[in-house]
C-alpha cells in the first residue's frame, strides 16, 4: 500500500463513509484533533517510564496500571476518530464512559479534597497531563462544531476530566505540592 495517494492533493479528503469533503471540514478537524490527543496520550504514557519521581518503589504498580489505562484511552481515541470519520459500526459505548469514571473514582478516593482551582503546573508528568487536558477539551469543541454524537461527547468528556484527576493523582504519588490559583 502505497503511503501517498495524491487524492488529497486538491485540499480534499475521504471519511470512511466514502464521502469527500475539504480538508477543513468539521469532521476533518474534529478527528485531527483528537489524532493530536493521541500523540500527547503516547508522549503521556511513554514519559512515565523515565519518570524518577514516579517509578519509586511505592509508585510503580500505580504506574504500570496507569500505563495501561492510556493505552486503553489511546485505542479507544482511534475508535473516537473512526467513528467521527463516518466509519460504520459503535466505536463507543455507555461502558468505555463507564471504565472512564470508574477510572476517576478510584484516584479521587486517593488525592486530597480540591479546594481551590489548580494551576497546571508540577512535575513534568503532571503538566503532560494538563497538557493532554487542554488538547481533549479543544477536541471536545471540534467535535460539537462537526455535530458528533452524544455518546462520542460523553466520552471525550470523560477523558478530560480523568485527565484532570491523572494530573492531581501523580501529584499525589510524587507527594508534590499542588499550586493554587490565586486572583492576581
Amino acid at each position: 500500500m502505497a503511503i501517498y495517494t495524491k487524492t488529497g492533493d486538491n485540499g480534499e479528503t475521504s471519511l470512511a463513509s466514502g464521502a469527500r469533503v475539504a480538508k477543513t471540514d468539521a469532521r476533518i478537524e474534529a478527528y485531527g484533533t483528537v489524532d493530536e490527543l493521541n500523540s500527547w496520550v503516547g508522549m503521556l504514557r511513554v514519559s512515565l517510564s523515565d519518570s524518577a519521581v514516579l517509578n519509586t518503589a511505592q509508585a510503580t504498580e500505580p504506574i504500570k496500571k496507569i500505563q495501561d489505562q492510556l493505552s486503553h484511552v489511546q485505542n479507544k481515541l482511534f475508535n473516537l476518530g473512526a467513528a467521527l470519520s463516518e466509519a460504520p459500526g459503535e466505536w463507543i459505548s455507555e461502558e468505555d464512559i463507564h471504565v472512564l469514571e470508574t477510572w476517576i473514582d478510584e484516584m479521587q478516593a486517593t488525592v486530597p479534597k480540591q479546594k481551590a482551582f489548580i494551576l497546571p503546573m508540577g512535575s513534568e508528568s503532571v503538566c503532560r497531563c494538563h497538557i493532554c487536558r487542554t488538547v481533549c477539551r479543544r477536541a471536545e469543541r471540534k467535535m460539537i462544531a462537526a455535530n458528533a454524537e452524544l455518546t462520542l461527547l460523553q466520552y471525550i468528556n470523560r477523558l478530560s476530566d480523568f485527565l484532570f484527576v491523572l494530573a492531581r493523582y501523580f501529584s499525589h504519588l510524587a507527594n508534590e505540592e499542588e499550586y493554587s490559583w490565586r486572583q492576581a
